[in-house]
């Protein structure tokens, strides 16, 4: 017989005495019994293991009894682990990386490669494999760990079975145990194969590799995974096996150490210095004791290259000890005192690089670094600073108020390869020591002298500058740009707030970029730059004129110049400009983004608020985009753009002449230009126009042969001869709105037989007196909307229900006219094509009664007026034609006073009625299998309601005078109702709305007034 015990651990580190005696109390215990830890290396042959056995016979269930006694006993001791505190960050490093620590004790020992003795062998060679196990581990790949077994496990053993139940899981605070116990005997003809997997089934006939989840990561993929890990994670991955623990000390992971704001001790970071001694990098920032610290770093770490210091006080031996860091190629100092305070710290290495040394309390700096490229000494306080870097190339001195000018002359001039020189807020800084630097320093690049207010530039030479920052220069004037203009090699320029700026003109070749914000005074802008891509003008309150010439500049900017009168562009590449609340520019503008204005490229033109323009005309056949939105004193727009494609007009309102001859416009609204008088449009792509409300518009030429949708309601100027032609040049429309076109007669409602795509016609509020021109032209018109049409003569629908007209027509709006009871009446008994029907507001409608009409009562056992039927009749109504209305409308209607729809109307398809706001109506008795919707609401008069709807859903009664008897009675035949509305209902109370959930069982919502009755 063998135990597999498969542990999964995820702890902290443990008490190593506690854990060395709970192994040791365990395995005194197990000594009876052959076992083995599942691993990838197999201890003995699986034949000769079953062949043992076979021979013990009975034997084997003493060691059973063994095995179950030493896991109980393993168990209770690791249910006693000590809630031990955890370390610090450093403490846990030091633990988990130092040799012969808590990692190497018998505990870690046991648990990794605990190997049962089997039967026969002696304490030497369990000795002997235990070692093999070790090195194997080491160098190998980690064990597999099998999990996931059944939480009970059959094992034969000798004949008879025995049932082992998982063990369970004890957790503590720091960490969870989990063990598994499954005992197998040799005889059942399951073992393990030579490598040490599992070759038996289990029941059900499912492998135990099916269970398995392998964990045999090698070295290489740890140190893969370990690199994406900073030191913190490290220190936790490293408590998890010795593989890991070795994986993680890796010491790629520990060349840089980062101690910033920690509490390290001396002690702490001498043994890590002496673990790791080829750190490269090292950050005390922030530590206690960093005098020390660093001492230590310096005389410990010879293969360092880059220390980061600061927020403590440095001595004078550090700054001597410098000389050891043979490979020191980086030193940041920040925010420290240097010596004293008082006295002349030198700096001397012959290798670094760069060195920082900002914030810093210091009297007086030397410094000797031949090999030295990049120095900073920003906002240190020093008062002299000695130079000797003969490589020097990068100097920052910003901000080193109490350097003088010539103490700064006396550093800048020893620097001969100095390329960039960073000296603002340096307020002592003069014209003659710039000229100094540019006859010494002949390779600077870049320069920025911002906040320097006693500088001019008049009589300084920069040939090779390439960035030029001058922001807040008091002393900078116009004639600064005559010393400017001979930096030709210029690519960069920054002009902000120099408030004395009147005037820049500019003709350099390589500029890029120029910058002006907020200079006051300054009113002309003249740039003839080839290569310039940005231009930032913004809040110069007194520009009026702007000239650019450059073939890279693609986007241009100048929001909110209010005074800004003549703009001249000549900008091969410009592809968007934005001139919002330009509120001086006037009509000239516009041809400057015309055709042959100096932009062919433009593609985006926004002249938003652009008060001053009154008329636009582009001819640009680049433009994609146009914004006018809130030029409110436009009054003509003349557009011959064919590749435009969206166009704003938002708060154009006095809009009156417009043409869009060409245009790539898919949709236009023009509904926001009241006084619209004359339109023109030719847009071969537009799908969409929207005229509503241009009640001036009397003349229109409408050329759009896709266009589908067309809205001209409360257009009164416009005339038959402009529908008929409109229907010859755009013969796709679908749906026309002509609605309160009163001017509409006849003759253009003829002209419709040209629109064969005609869906959706709208003729409301007209003073149409004949429908016939509809009838014969609008063969496919689904929808047609008739409201308020007053002047149709009750026969005017007869070719509907008597002739067969319009056989396509599925929506009929003839709300707020004044049809007779007879005509509806006929219109709904013999359209049953119709699917949805609004007769809101009509006068002579007094009742809705359709018991009389198609099959009688008396026929099918139904009794005149009662809305009960037997579903034993419901197969003879369907032999006959059912209505296919869906929707019926009838809201204020004021003379309603009974409506009765039973079965025989046939509506077999109605799924919503809405009688809402009819005073009148007394009595509702419905009959309709798959009604869904009905609105009461309002019908203050309703007495009787009689509902056969067992599929209604949604019942509104709101204000309605009507007894809670009756609701009940009428709702218990609506089987899923699941809204009910009876607010405002003075004869419903409030307090028993549990008896209409009682009475209807699926109701979802009860909406009711909080006022009992």
């Amino acid at each position: 017989m063998r135990i597999w015990c498969c542990l999964c651990i995820i702890d902290d580190e443990e008490d190593d005495n506690r854990r060395e005696g709970t192994m040791e109390g365990f395995l005194a215990n197990v000594d009876g019994f052959e076992g083995n830890f599942v691993n990838e290396d197999g201890d003995g042959d699986s034949k000769e293991r079953e062949k043992e056995g076979e021979e013990e016979g009975e034997e084997e269930e003493a060691p059973f009894a063994v095995a179950g006694a030493a896991a109980a006993q393993f168990s209770l001791a690791l249910n006693r682990r000590r809630q031990g505190e955890e370390t610090s960050l450093f403490e846990e490093m030091v633990s988990a990386m130092r040799c012969g620590g808590n990692w190497d004790d018998a505990t870690w020992r046991s648990l990794n490669r605990c190997s049962f003795l089997s039967e026969g062998e002696t304490s030497a060679s369990a000795s002997t494999a235990v070692e093999d196990r070790d090195n194997h581990d080491l160098n190998h790949k980690r064990a597999k760990v099998y999990s996931g077994f059944h939480e009970s496990t059959t094992c034969p053993l000798t004949g008879r079975d025995f049932n082992i139940n998982q063990g369970s899981s004890n957790s503590s605070n720091n960490g969870i145990f989990d063990h598994n116990f499954i005992l197998n005997d040799g005889s059942d003809g399951n073992s393990f194969s030579g490598n040490g997997e599992i070759d038996e089934k289990h029941e059900g006939g499912l492998m135990v590799e099916d269970f398995e989840t392998r964990m045999d990561l090698t070295d290489d993929l740890l140190h893969m995974v370990f690199s994406f890990l900073d030191h913190c994670n490290l220190c936790h991955a490293a408590m998890v096996c010795r593989q890991w623990r070795a994986a993680s000390a890796h010491e790629d992971f520990w060349r840089c150490l980062n101690f910033e704001n920690r509490n390290i001790s001396l002690e702490q970071f001498q043994d890590i210095c002496q673990r790791y001694p080829n750190v490269a990098e090292v950050n005390l920032s922030g530590t206690r004791n960093m005098h020390l610290l660093v001492m230590r770093t310096v005389s410990s770490l010879r293969n360092l290259e880059a220390l980061i210091l600061g927020r403590g006080q440095l001595g004078d031996a550090f700054f001597h000890a410098l000389v050891e860091c043979s490979m020191l190629r980086s030193l940041d100092v920040n925010d420290a005192i240097l010596g004293n305070g008082v006295q002349e710290i030198p700096i001397n290495h012959d290798r670094l690089c760069d060195l920082k040394v900002t914030k810093c309390r210091v009297m007086r700096l030397s410094i000797r670094c031949p090999q030295l490229k990049s120095l900073s000494l920003k906002r240190s306080n020093m008062a002299q600073v000695a130079l000797n870097c003969p490589l020097l190339n990068m100097l920052d001195i910003s901000s080193c108020h109490k350097l003088t000018d010539a103490a700064i002359r006396s550093a800048v001039t020893s620097c001969p390869q100095l390329e960039s020189l960073d000296m603002s807020n340096c307020s002592c800084v003069s014209d003659d020591t710039l000229r100094e630097i540019a006859h010494s320093c002949g390779n600077l690049h870049v320069l920025c002298s911002s906040y320097c207010p006693n500088i001019s530039l008049e009589s300084v030479r920069l040939p090779v500058l390439t960035v030029l920052k001058l922001d807040n220069c008091e002393g900078i004037t116009s004639a600064s740009m005559a010393a400017i203009a001979h930096s030709y090699m210029l690519e960069e320029l920054e002009l902000d707030n120099c408030h004395m700026l009147t005037s820049v003109s500019l003709d350099l070749p390589l500029l890029q970029k120029i910058r002006l914000v907020h200079c006051r005074k300054f009113a002309d802008l003249n740039v003839q730059c080839s290569m310039l891509s940005s231009v930032m003008v913004s809040n110069c309150t007194a520009l009026h004129r702007i000239s650019i010439s450059s073939n890279s500049l693609q986007k241009l900017a100048l929001q909110k110049q209010e005074n800004l009168t003549m703009l001249a562009l000549q900008c091969q590449c410009l592809q968007e400009v934005d001139l919002t609340d330009c509120a001086s520019l006037t009509n000239s503008i516009c041809n400057v983004f015309s055709d042959g204005g100096g932009c062919p490229m433009l593609k985006s033109l926004v002249l938003d608020n652009c008060e001053s323009l009154t008329a636009v005309q582009l001819s640009s056949t680049s433009l994609v985009g146009l914004s006018l939105i809130g030029c409110r004193a436009i009054t003509s727009l003349d557009l011959a753009c064919p590749c435009l494609e969206k166009i704003c007009l938002d708060g154009c309102d006095h809009l009156e002449r417009a043409s869009f001859c060409p245009a790539a416009l898919r949709s236009l609204n023009l509904g926001i230009c009241p006084k619209l008088n004359t339109l023109r449009i030719d847009a071969p792509c537009m799908v969409s126009l929207e005229l509503k409300g241009c009640g001036v518009l009397s003349e229109a030429s409408i050329n759009c042969p896709l266009l589908t949708s067309f809205d001209a309601s409360f257009c009164s100027q416009l005339k038959d001869d402009f529908l008929s032609a409109t229907t010859v040049s755009c013969p796709l429309i679908e749906s026309l709105i002509l609605m309160s076109c009163p001017s509409i007669g006849s003759d253009g409602l003829f002209s419709l037989r040209w629109l064969p795509n005609l869906t959706t016609l709208d003729l409301s509020y007209t003073f149409l007196t004949n429908l016939q021109p509809v009838f014969e032209s609008c063969l496919q018109l689904k929808v047609l909307k008739l409201q308020a049409c007053k002047y149709l003569a009750d026969s005017s629908l007869e070719p509907l229900y008597k002739e067969g007209a319009l056989r396509e027509l599925r929506d009929l709006d003839l709300s707020y006219g004044t049809l007779c009871q007879s005509a509806i009446e006929e219109l709904l008994a013999f359209c049953t094509h119709l699917t949805h029907v609004s007769l809101n507001g009509c006068i002579n409608m007094h009742d809705l009664n359709w018991g009389s009409t198609g099959v009688g009562f008396e026929s099918l056992g139904i009794h005149n007026g009662s809305s009960m039927f037997s579903f034993e009749n419901f197969n003879k109504l369907i032999e006959h034609p059912n209505r296919l209305l869906q929707n019926l409308n009838c809201v204020g209607c004021p003379n309603i006073r009974k409506v009765l729809i039973p079965p025989a109307a046939r509506c077999f398809h109605l799924l919503s009625l809405n009688l809402s706001l009819s005073a009148n109506l007394k009595e509702v008795d419905l009959v309709c299998y798959n009604l869904s919707f009905l609105n009461l609401s309002n019908c203050s008069s309703l007495e009787v309601l009689k509902l056969g709807c067992p599929k209604l859903t949604s019942l509104f009664l709101q204000s309605c005078n009507i007894e809670e008897e009756t609701v009940e009675t009428a709702i218990s035949e609506c089987s899923m109702l699941e809204t009910l509305d009876v607010r405002f209902c003075p004869k419903i109370c409030s307090m028993n709305m549990g008896r209409l959930r009682a009475i209807c069982p699926s109701l979802k919502r009860i909406f009711s007034s909080l006022t009992p009755a």
